[in-house]
């Protein structure tokens, strides 16, 4: 078995969320306040803030608290484990299908 980043479901569970993949895309762009983020979507306050805290329990974002505004920010680096899981396994599919090649062009 493959070793990696323990919290490494909780991050693909939290993506696996359409409206919390939306936020962690519209975070790419910068940091915005929680009624921004909220916005584009037709959720009670609350639901969308059980949103943001799922992200928050995977690592993906930070929020800060500034008067009565929350403003929330993409945790640096926050994608690195997944980047680094998706590579070593297209490294090792790749190897694999490179062998495959060299296999069938012995064939012929």
């Amino acid at each position: 078995m493959a070793t990696y980043e323990p919290n490494l479901p909780r991050i693909f569970g939290a993506l696996s969320d359409p409206t919390r993949l939306a936020v962690v895309e519209r975070l790419v762009k910068g940091p915005a306040s929680v009624s921004e983020l909220s916005d584009p979507f037709d959720l009670a306050r609350p639901s969308f803030l059980k949103h943001l805290r799922v992200l928050e329990e995977a690592e993906l974002v930070t929020s800060v608290k500034s008067g009565r505004v929350r403003t929330v920010s993409l945790a640096p680096d926050a994608l690195g484990w997944v980047e680094a899981w998706v590579g070593e396994h297209r490294r090792a599919l790749e190897g694999r299908l490179d062998r495959l090649e060299t296999f069938l062009g012995q064939e012929q």
